[in-house]
């Protein structure tokens, strides 16, 4: 299997680079005939919604319904498509930053009970555990 970087999703998504879109469309294109997928880690995740927040000025729930459409694309394989369903129902249902939700459930995912944190709005979360 083979991953894909944060600027490829980015020219799919946004189109602002015509060539480079066609190509990212045709990779995928051939990927699906082929029927293999392309991974997109959590990192590159994280990554995208930096960008499209601050390069792209989306809104959070544009940005949700961004991710939400990936989820349908055949040939990308998330690193985690449960964490992913569960990142968008938490960025739907709070307003907790979605980079700090998508960093609280990659560490339970990983195992940890909680994640220390000095951010207040995110120690609001069962996620995070405030340092006092």
């Amino acid at each position: 299997m083979k991953a894909l970087d944060t600027n490829v999703l980015v020219r799919l998504l946004t189109g602002d680079d015509t060539a480079a879109l066609e190509r990212v469309e045709a990779l995928l294109r051939a990927a699906e005939e082929r029927d293999e997928t392309f991974r997109v880690t959590d990192l590159v995740l994280l990554e995208l919604l930096w960008v499209l927040r601050s390069s792209y000025r989306l809104d959070r729930d544009k940005i949700l319904d961004t991710i939400d459409a990936l989820l349908d694309a055949p040939a990308l394989a998330f690193q985690s498509t449960a964490g992913v369903n569960q990142f968008l129902a938490i960025g739907r249902a709070t307003n907790l930053d979605l980079a700090d939700i998508l960093i609280g459930l990659n560490a339970r995912q990983q195992g940890c009970e909680t994640t220390h944190t000095l951010d207040k709005k995110a120690a609001q979360s069962e996620l995070f555990e405030e340092i006092p």
